[in-house]
């Protein structure tokens, strides 16, 4: 290990996304790295999807004689001049009729076919003829010699991706190879010691590297050939002999991991070492820490590790080269305008680029945030687009239009059901039970607490919301708070019973400290872990505390806040908290202990305009189907009931 890859790794440069691509493509530039990567001839079997390298010009026409285009007999149009119905003409088989098939060269002399059901043969005389009853024009049902092409016409332009009819089109015209640009040889290098491949058996601090797959699946996606190299420990001398290596024999290497600032961040000192480093750090959020340069006459990056980043940098980067070097613009992403649901922050001076689910409410497209952080994958996984937030701008209001970049057809997202609010496992449930039965339909939902979720609704920006809010005051769940903030403001529902379930305590296996009330949340040794104002479980743990007089701010972790029951678990399960309250599904999807605490009503509240509505019909008819299963499969689950599901417990 050298010197240089003990030295902490400092940002060059925090320079804006358009100059840093600018400044990369000045450099690949120079090298003759922006234009495609040469030429090869290959066989048209071969080349769908590929690029033409070069325009395909007709060698032979095509047809290149003229042919039948019905089977039927070939005629002279003059010989059938004068016949009709009443006064039918016979034209002698063999001198003015001669049979033919479809494709078959037209004999000489003749200009015309007549389809066989078109005529009548007739034995006169010892001589058969044929009987018409029309006369044909001049080139009636012939295909001239080179009605589709003509030879030297240009049959495929250069630059030009070739489907399955231009394939038959460069056939027909007398080619059977054709000049294309070579498919970019990409090679993607995961690098840390931390780093198992997929299917390892896991202990604490071990990472599955999946990246590879997912950015080599993006550079196929993109038309080129991948390596996907082995995982190279944070050593500094074997990341850069690989780094060497695989330059040898690609155009680009994809070095993933190690661009950032610590002091086993090697690829900016590697690429400074083995060519010319460009840019090391970009402002975008998620992808900050990215390395562009280019060495050995290869172009050469530094993806982040954390997976949302690599992904959305590979994209933003490194997939317009690559189109690029087969002569084609990367395609553009359809944009809409849509309503955005909460408001969203962003931080000054970068470009945030903000993943964002999507529905249609009404006649409104409604755009809903999804989790930020660069190592949420299922981000990019449930995203509908994406919104870039541009640099020194601090956000945006809930309520405010924004564009939307697509990440799957507009006519899914009209027939996505959109759920905004608390969370439970059985929503995943039921989104693939729905799923199942009606491959166009969607359920959608979004995480932000019952409270937040009948917001959403007095909005107008979903078609429905999980809620199980309890009124200290009248020990009722849902109707007291659905009177104030909807009710009263014009906006009837209708109150559908979903499930009953179980909160209490979860717990690490064993219950290693004896937890055994919510009375033990006041011990020193404690550490609690609670979810999110406005959550319908944050507001049962505070009535149930009240009602013990019993002090939030002595609890240990009572400021700590998660969005979902399963996040709590994966708290627990950590070891990061001792404790959190959350439903039994949870703490048994994770394997953990569970105290039971209280039996409590999570309810759908859906709006009048939309509960008898054609989207939401297969959705409800699926809840109240005991035939469809989905009851039981909410039963094995653990800790729930489902005796009022799909019964209406109130019009409001």
């Amino acid at each position: 290990m050298t010197e240089q890859s003990l030295t902490r790794n400092i940002y060059l440069h925090d320079v804006p996304l358009d100059e840093a691509i600018a400044d990369w493509h000045t450099a690949l530039g120079a090298a003759g790295l922006l234009a495609p990567l040469g030429k090869e001839t290959i066989p048209l079997t071969e080349a769908l999807g590929r690029v033409t390298a070069e325009p395909v010009w007709a060698r032979i026409s095509s047809p290149h004689y003229h042919a039948a285009a019905m089977d039927g007999f070939a005629v002279r149009s003059e010989d059938t001049r004068g016949a009709t119905e009443t006064s039918p003409l016979l034209l002698r088989l063999g001198e003015q009729a001669l049979p033919v098939d479809t494709g078959d060269p037209l004999p000489a002399g003749m200009n015309a076919v007549v389809m066989i059901e078109q005529t009548q043969p007739v034995s006169q005389d010892g001589a058969e003829y044929i009987e018409i009853l029309a006369s044909s024009a001049p080139w009636t049902y012939v295909r001239p010699m080179g009605e589709d092409v003509v030879a030297s016409e240009l049959v495929i332009p250069a630059n030009h991706r070739l489907r399955p009819q231009d394939l038959g089109a460069i056939a027909g015209s007398g080619h059977s190879v054709v000049s294309v640009y070579p498919r970019p040889r990409v090679a993607i290098l995961p690098t840390g010691t931390e780093l198992v491949t997929i299917g390892s058996e896991l202990k604490p601090g071990d990472i599955i590297e999946y990246n590879s797959l997912m950015l080599g699946a993006q550079a196929e996606e993109a038309g080129c050939i991948v390596t996907r190299l082995p995982i190279v420990r944070d050593d500094y001398a074997a990341i850069r002999d690989a780094v060497a290596a695989a330059l040898e024999s690609h155009d680009l290497v994809a070095i993933n991991a190690g661009s950032s600032a610590g002091s086993e961040d090697y690829t900016s000192a590697i690429v400074q070492e083995l060519g010319e480093l460009r840019v090391h750090g970009i402002a975008i959020r998620p992808g900050h820490p990215v390395v562009l340069g280019l060495a050995r006459g290869k172009a050469l990056v530094g993806i982040p590790g954390y997976p949302v980043s690599a992904a959305m940098t590979f994209d933003l980067l490194v997939k317009p080269l690559l189109y690029r070097w087969q002569g084609l613009e990367l395609p553009e992403k359809p944009t809409v305008q849509a309503t955005l649901t909460r408001k969203t922050l962003s931080p000054l001076g970068e470009d945030h680029f903000l993943r964002v689910t999507l529905g249609k409410v009404g006649d409104r497209l409604v755009a809903t945030p999804l989790a930020g952080g660069a190592g949420v994958l299922m981000s990019l996984v449930k995203a509908d687009g994406v919104v870039q937030i541009p640099r020194f701008s601090e956000g945006h209001d809930a309520g405010e239009k924004v564009r939307v970049e697509l990440m799957r057809p507009l006519s899914s997202i009209d027939s996505t059901i959109v759920a905004i609010g608390s969370h439970d496992l059985t929503l995943d449930l039921l989104a693939d039970r729905l799923r199942q039965g009606q491959p166009r339909r969607s359920l959608s939902s979004a995480h932000v607490g019952s409270l937040s979720g009948l917001l959403a609704l007095q909005r107008g920006e979903a078609h429905l919301a999980g809620s199980h809010l309890l009124d200290e005051a009248s020990g009722e769940y849902n109707t007291d708070t659905i009177r104030r903030l909807l009710t009263s403001n014009g906006v009837r529902v209708v109150l559908l019973g979903f499930v009953n379930r179980q909160q209490g305590l979860i717990l690490p296996k064993g219950n290693p400290k004896a937890i055994a009330a919510l009375d033990d949340l006041l011990r020193d040794d404690i550490a609690f872990v609670n979810r999110q104002r406005g959550a319908g479980t944050r507001v049962l743990l505070d009535y149930a505390l009240a009602q013990r007089g019993i002090n939030p701010r002595q609890i240990n972790g009572y400021a700590r806040q998660e969005y979902t029951h399963l996040a709590v678990a994966a708290a627990v399960k950590s070891g990061a908290a001792d404790v959190g309250l959350g439903i039994l599904a949870a703490a048994r999807a994770l394997e953990l202990d569970f105290i039971p605490l209280f039996d409590e009503r999570y309810d759908l509240v859906i709006p009048v305009e939309h509960y008898a509505s054609e989207l939401l019909a297969p959705l409800l008819a699926l809840i109240r189907s005991r035939e469809a299963g989905f009851a039981q499969a909410v039963e094995a689950l653990g800790g729930y009931g489902t005796a009022q599901m799909g019964e209406v417990l109130a019009e409001l």
